[in-house]
């Protein structure tokens, strides 16, 4: 058993729960196993939490800097025509920005426009 919450390897069993020691989250196995598929990780959300898909136009929140180059993203920057991809190092957003071309960004940084 895994904590839903943490993902923790070690939380014990009291009485009618489960409690994670690392994270304190408390839950019950027979509502766990109903809700378990509610949440599906590969929703990509943006900073105000909302949900992303392709095509999506999005705006960039602070000032980002490239690796490799003096340049940096201006926050305010708007991105049209967002993909959503799963690139293994946290960049789960690709896209075209004008003035610097394809780029992936974390959803993190960006807001739904």
């Amino acid at each position: 058993m895994k904590c839903p919450s943490c993902g923790s390897e070690y939380p014990y069993h009291d009485g009618n729960l489960w409690v994670c020691p690392e994270c304190a989250h408390e839950w019950n196995e027979e509502t766990q196993a109903d809700t378990a598929g509610a949440e599906d990780s590969s929703v990509v959300r943006d900073a105000n939490g909302n949900q992303l898909a392709d095509g999506d136009t999005v705006t960039v929140l602070k000032d980002l800097k490239i690796k490799g180059s003096s340049q940096a993203v201006k926050g305010g920057t708007k991105v049209k025509n967002i993909r959503l991809v799963d690139a293994g190092d946290g960049h789960n957003i690709a896209c075209k920005i004008a003035g610097f071309g394809a780029m992936n960004l974390r959803s993190e940084f960006v807001k739904k426009s």
